[in-house]
């Protein structure tokens, strides 16, 4: 690192579980984020102010007023432009030393595969059940970390599933895909808009721990948060032995 890094970073390195060694850990490493929305855009924020080499931002959506509320990566200036991009565009003024790649459609199977290959760690943002299966899927073939939140109302969700490990559930183990989530989205059920900013950056912290090796992540544990009542629950989650996507039976 030069000088100028080393002074951004310099309150990072001042901690002894990331150091200068930790911080060009981050600095060269590739994360792919899925949606640029309410958990995205904190998660990408944080991600790219500490330093993250490599953010790959994947949404096919574009920007529209309902989604200033609680999507702070966007801005009103951003109004009928694609998120990934208006993304981009706000963390080059955050951190114009990392490179932030813009992919501005839903990604099929096939590339989701491939950039979940290149990608030290996924965080799932997405809003929609189909989505989140399709990404668990892929991190299951290619043993990568998934960072996953939920949002919705009130009450939010996180959690890790460090599929590099062979004892780790996996999002299928936590929910089946036979599940109908028409009718939960933001647009139908409201949300909070602090919520998704807390999901949002709990999901940047266990990304930087996975990518730092530090500390205990939520691997194994799914933690709720009511923001109601500001109570955190952290349930224990087991593998399925019979899951059709970690188990080895139907792979």
């Amino acid at each position: 690192m030069n000088d100028q890094q080393l002074l951004r970073y310099s309150r990072h390195i001042l901690l002894p579980q990331i150091d200068i060694a930790g911080q060009e850990k981050l600095n060269q490493s590739n994360v792919l984020i899925i949606g640029a929305g309410g958990l995205g855009s904190p998660a990408a924020l944080y991600l790219a102010a500490s330093g993250v080499g490599h953010l790959i931002i994947c949404d096919g959506d574009q920007v529209d007023l309902t989604n200033l509320q609680r999507q702070i990566v966007h801005t009103h200036h951003s109004l009928g432009q694609a998120k990934s991009l208006s993304a981009r565009a706000s963390l080059a003024t955050i951190n114009p030393e990392i490179k932030v790649t813009a992919i501005q459609k839903h990604v099929a199977a096939i590339e989701l595969a491939d950039l979940v290959a290149q990608a030290d760690a996924v965080v799932d943002a997405s809003d929609n059940f189909s989505t989140r299966h399709a990404i668990n899927q892929a991190c299951q073939i290619h043993k990568k970390p998934l960072i996953s939140g939920a949002a919705i109302q009130f009450e939010g969700q996180v959690s890790v599933f460090d599929l590099r490990r062979p004892d780790s559930p996996c999002y299928h183990c936590l929910y089946s895909n036979e599940g109908d989530d028409r009718d939960m989205v933001c647009s139908a059920m409201g949300v909070f808009a602090p919520l998704t900013g807390i999901i949002g950056c709990t999901q940047a912290a266990e990304t930087l721990k996975i990518l730092l090796n530090i500390g205990k992540n939520l691997s194994g544990r799914l933690l709720l948060l009511d923001s109601l009542t500001m109570q955190w629950r952290s349930l224990k989650l087991s593998k399925d032995p019979a899951c059709p996507v970690c188990s080895g039976k139907n792979n």
